[in-house]
Parts: structure tokens; C-alpha cells; sequence
């Protein structure tokens, strides 16, 4: 068997920018965006590096993250006001309290007993003798159910051009955005991206997404007629990524009903098809969960993972809603990490996620 190319990313100075006209029936050409690396051929780590750079920038971006959960925080502040005075002889009153704080944030009535029962236990046991020592308490256990259930927050790329990644979820979600975004990212990073338009239900999504492309400096490959099969249009942009050289392939899928079985059945196709064209393609199934709609996400969750294996989370919507806490439920529930956050309207709001930030922007 040959032996699989690998990649890494090296220092260059950005290139001119170019143009091509490619007619739209096959594929549009957008503007590159200046790149900052330069990807080689026969050199180790390119994709693990990506996925190392991307989880770097969630460090570096703790503002966005701050500011994106503002209304969760907004809602948890009580608990300092309760922490804040706090004496043993409280200590029922302060509890269900916080509990009631947790539950109103989306944290679900499981993860919400579990730690206020087990800070009862520490309270009474005398291990936790103040407010900030509870407080901290709180955090570390909801950090520790991140990372523990969680922890594989990078994205897993594997070592064959091109990764391949698909993009799936309900209607209105934010999924032809959230593909849009993180082709911004993986582009700035010097990622060669591909764009598939496999949303063939809806008329304007492959409209949608080659706005994206011209935005963010992308390929995109189209349904050459009208009721094009979806897994037609993402075997043949998989194709193309493996005989041009793409980096990675971005696969948007058309929105369905977690209940809408038949189209649950597309999805499996989708996947079949890549999988002809590159062995253990794709690299990542990732699902689009509004964050609005809270602990509701559950049950969409499971169907999805059910039926495709959902390898990690998008969360979006997020810095509308007071209910951030869906994102310690959704991970404890099934055990797959949330690998991104929405929480803005800008292209470079989609975060990577991470689990300290964000413990540290819900409960400062």
C-alpha cells in the first residue's frame, strides 16, 4: 500500500491575490484571502497542527467568548450575591437557591443535583468553609465535566488530503453560516478549503453558501441540475478536493427533522458517498444546535448521533440566550465534545470551544 501523504504549515510571506472566473454549473472561484502559512506536501502534522492553531485562537479570543455569554452570566450572578454572605446556618437556603440559578440556565436537573448535593456533602463535611471556596468548587466540577466527557475539543483531521468534514442539523440552525465561518477560520490558518453545496433541498442555500465562498476566498462545487442527490454533489466536490489538492472539503447538508426519517436516511448516503471516494472520509460529522432552544437540543442530538455518529457539537445563537448551560448538558448527556461556539453575528465569532473560558465567562 502507498504510504499517505502528510502536511505542516511553514512561514511565507502572503502571496498576490488572484482571480478566476470558472462557470457556476461546476464550480465558482472567489477571491483568496491573503494566507499567512504555506502548506507543504511530505512534511509531518499538518492537520494536527490546524487543529492545534485553531485551539490556540480560542485562548486568544476570551473577550469574544466573555462578552458572547453575557445573558448567561447576567443570570448567574445571583450566586455571588448569595456566596457572598454565606454562613453555615444558610446553607439550605443558599443551595436550593443556586440550584434554581443552574436550572433557569439550561443546566439540566441532573448535572444540577449532582453538584449541589455533592456541595452540600463538602459544606457539611466542613471542606468548603466560604463563599469563594463554593464558588470555586462549583467551577472545578463543571470544568472537571467538560474535560472529563468532553475533552476532545480539536478538531480531528486525520493524515489523508483532503479531510473531510460535514456540517449537519435542523432547519435554522445556522449551519450554512456556521460552515461559512469556519471556512474562514481554516482559510486564515492556510488551509486550501473546499466548499460542497449539499443542501439540494432548499433553493436559496446554494445561493447562501457561494456568498460564503466569495466572502471567504473559497471553491465551491454545485448540483450541476435541479433535484440533484446530495450525496451525487459531495462525492463529486470529495473528488475534486482529492484530484486538486484541497486540504479539506466543508460539506453543507439540507436541514431536517430529527423525527423526518427518511431524510435521517439521506445523511447516512451523504456519509456512504464520501467514504467511497476516501477511506474513513468523513473526518468529522458536526452538528448545529441552536442554543436558544436550550435543553430541547437533547433530544436532536441523540437522533443525529444515533444515525450518523455525530463526532462534536457547534453551538449557536449563544450570545442571545441565557441558556449556556445546555453546553454542560448536551456534553454530559451524550459524551461528545462541543468542538465550536457561536456567539456573535461577525464571521470570526464562531469560537473554538474552550472549557475554561467559557467556565470562566459564565461564572466570573
Amino acid at each position: 500500500m502507498a504510504s499517505s501523504t502528510h502536511f505542516s504549515l511553514t512561514f511565507k510571506p502572503s502571496p498576490s491575490p488572484l482571480f478566476s472566473n470558472v462557470p457556476r454549473a461546476r464550480f465558482t472561484t472567489a477571491r483568496p484571502i491573503a494566507s499567512r502559512f504555506k502548506i507543504l506536501a511530505s512534511q509531518t502534522g499538518f492537520f494536527s497542527r490546524l487543529g492545534r492553531l485553531i485551539k490556540e485562537k480560542a485562548k486568544s479570543d476570551v473577550e469574544k467568548v466573555f462578552s458572547g455569554f453575557s445573558k448567561t452570566r447576567d443570570n448567574l450572578a445571583v450566586i455571588d450575591e448569595l456566596l457572598l454572605y454565606w454562613n453555615l446556618a444558610d446553607t439550605d437556603r443558599v443551595l436550593d437557591e443556586l440550584e434554581e440559578a443552574l436550572l433557569v440556565s439550561d443546566f439540566g436537573p441532573r448535572i444540577t443535583i449532582k453538584i449541589v448535593e455533592s456541595l452540600r456533602e463538602d459544606i457539611l463535611s466542613g471542606k468548603l468553609k466560604s463563599g469563594s471556596e463554593i464558588k470555586d468548587a462549583l467551577k472545578k466540577s463543571m470544568l472537571d465535566l467538560l474535560t472529563t466527557k468532553g475533552s476532545n475539543t480539536e478538531l480531528q483531521l486525520g493524515f489523508r488530503k483532503p479531510a473531510v468534514i460535514m456540517i449537519v442539523g435542523v432547519n435554522g440552525g445556522g449551519k450554512t453560516t456556521s460552515l461559512g465561518k469556519l471556512a474562514h477560520r481554516l482559510k486564515n490558518e492556510g488551509a486550501k478549503i473546499l466548499m460542497a453545496a449539499g443542501d439540494t433541498f432548499r433553493a436559496a442555500a446554494s445561493d447562501q453558501l457561494e456568498i460564503w465562498a466569495e466572502r471567504t476566498g473559497c471553491e465551491i462545487v454545485v448540483a450541476e441540475k435541479e433535484n440533484a442527490k446530495a450525496a451525487s454533489v459531495l462525492s463529486q466536490a470529495v473528488k475534486r478536493g482529492k484530484e486538486e489538492g484541497f486540504d479539506v472539503v466543508l460539506c453543507d447538508t439540507s436541514g431536517r427533522l430529527h423525527t423526518n426519517y427518511s431524510l435521517m436516511e439521506e445523511l447516512i448516503a451523504c456519509k456512504k458517498a464520501v467514504g467511497k471516494v476516501i477511506r474513513g472520509a468523513p473526518n468529522e460529522i458536526l452538528l448545529v444546535l441552536d442554543g436558544n432552544t436550550g435543553l430541547n437540543m437533547l433530544p436532536q442530538a441523540r437522533e443525529f448521533n444515533e444515525v450518523v455518529g455525530i463526532t462534536g457539537f457547534i453551538l449557536t445563537k449563544l450570545d442571545g440566550s441565557a441558556r449556556g448551560g445546555c453546553v454542560v448538558s448536551v456534553v454530559d448527556e451524550l459524551g461528545i465534545p462541543v468542538k465550536f461556539v457561536g456567539v456573535g453575528e461577525g464571521v470570526e465569532d464562531l469560537q473554538p470551544f474552550d472549557a475554561d473560558a467559557f467556565i470562566n465567562a459564565i461564572f466570573s
